[in-house]
């Protein structure tokens, strides 16, 4: 093992996004980054814990060739590989947007059942340039906050190293890697950032990326004390006096207004920090409204202001008795349950600690649950949110209750109550497939 090797091997494990045993699925296009990525998942997490996702999006002529470099990959590695190709021309305007959707809902769906986190290979370079381009297009407060290390169940491992790293890690590696021409094509806007804005800066300065990164890490250590303000002068309520909300200054305004429509929508929505000022002027007598896009609506009624959701969720399917063992249909699923010796995996339950009858149903609000490896209880929602469930699609999962309580979730979670123990004689699985 080369010195370079060693040192960002070691500098990957010390963020302590990829653990030994834990499963995770590798984001893998057959670029450099997530190459880099998939062979570094393997060495420490191992390759059992590792599988990876290809998506064929058929856009390009060579993504039949991406998709076969992919799979030698893995066979090299050792690793299963999932390949999704949505098939059909993608809708008219972000196609980059369309892609990226596609990706995740997929990733989330196949590193449900093995409650696996997702890896993708952004690395300090796509971070950069991503600022730079939600900078020039978004303004915004987060525009400057970059990617995190950790959302939900996705992870970035790489972030704390550059392109030419994961290139040179590669090399040294004997890996070899596909480049994706249209990364730099400059009819996209992350083209131009990429091929013109970012060389541009560093013609003005050596250390222009290096400056940027510093100047994230700083405002990421500001927004958590200002999260803290805001935390306290919110104290946990989803709605503000009108009247309170014009005697605070300007920046507070901003920041309360979009940490509501934040936590009504379940979800960021961009831009709405920028309309604080329209909406501290909403009329306090009577009731006024103000859509505000991407689903949130604003609504002042008699002094007070909220803001709605109008969420396009399916309608929640009706109660159904599981016997144990047995299967019973709930809406677009069936969910099995069976009997098998314990082990300690996602949807096991030790036997005896359940009663004879479990109910399916959907999810309610106020919902909560231990779950297993979690500290104390959680709401059903916050899970919802870390395991990246739409919220459209909450109503649809099945939840399995013993006794009136939470006994798991499917692809979100199992109880800690009802967890195999080394004492259990016999163990429950519960899985839910598509009908």
């Amino acid at each position: 093992m080369t010195e370079r090797e060693l040192e960002i091997l070691e500098r990957v494990r010390a963020g302590g996004l990829l653990v030994s045993g834990r499963p995770v699925l590798v984001l893998l296009s057959g670029g450099r980054d997530s190459v880099c990525l998939l062979d570094l998942a393997v060495r420490i997490a191992g390759p059992d814990a590792v599988r990876a996702l290809h998506v064929n999006y058929g856009l390009r002529e060579q993504a039949g060739e991406d998709e076969g470099h992919c799979a030698a990959l893995c066979r090299l590695l050792g690793v299963p590989l999932d390949v999704e190709r949505p098939g059909g021309p993608p809708p008219s305007g972000n196609v980059q947007g369309w892609a990226r959707e596609i990706r995740y809902d997929a990733a989330a769906r196949i590193a449900a059942p093995a409650g696996a986190e997702v890896a993708a290979g952004h690395t300090a370079t796509d971070q950069v340039e991503g600022v730079l381009y939600r900078l020039a297009s978004a303004p915004s407060r987060r525009a400057l906050l970059g990617m995190r290390e950790r959302n939900g169940i996705v992870v970035r491992p790489l972030l704390g190293l550059t392109r030419e790293e994961t290139g040179a890690y590669c090399r040294e590696r004997g890996l070899d890697w596909r480049d994706d021409a249209t990364n730099d094509e400059p009819r996209y806007a992350r083209g131009r950032v990429r091929g013109t804005l970012v060389p541009a800066l560093g013609d003005i300065h050596p250390a222009a990326q290096a400056n940027v990164l510093a100047l994230m890490e700083i405002l990421r250590d500001e927004a958590v004390v200002l999260d803290s303000v805001l935390d306290e002068v919110l104290q946990g309520r989803r709605e503000i006096e009108l009247a309170r909300l014009r005697e605070w200054p300007a920046a507070l305004r901003r920041l309360a207004v979009q940490r509501l429509a934040d936590l009504a929508a379940d979800r960021p929505v961009p831009g709405i920090a920028r309309r604080a000022e329209e909406l501290a002027a909403l009329r306090e007598q009577g009731t006024a409204s103000l859509d505000l896009g991407s689903g949130v609506r604003a609504v002042a009624e008699y002094g007070v202001l909220r803001f709605e959701y109008a969420s396009k969720a399916a309608p929640a399917p009706a109660p159904a008795a599981l016997t144990v063992p047995g299967a019973v249909a709930f809406g677009a699923y069936e969910v099995h349950c069976v009997l098998g010796p314990p082990e300690r995996r996602p949807g096991c339950l030790d036997r005896d600690a359940l009663g004879p009858q479990l109910v399916v149903r959907a999810w309610r609000p106020g919902d909560r649950m231990a779950p297993l490896g979690l500290a104390g209880t959680k709401s059903l929602q916050d899970l919802f949110t870390a395991r990246r469930v739409a919220r459209e699609r909450r109503a649809t999962v099945p939840v399995v209750e013993s006794g009136g309580e939470i006994a798991w979730v499917a692809g979100v979670a199992t109880s800690e109550r009802f967890k195999v123990t080394a004492d259990t004689r016999e163990a429950v699985y519960l899985s839910a497939h598509p009908r």
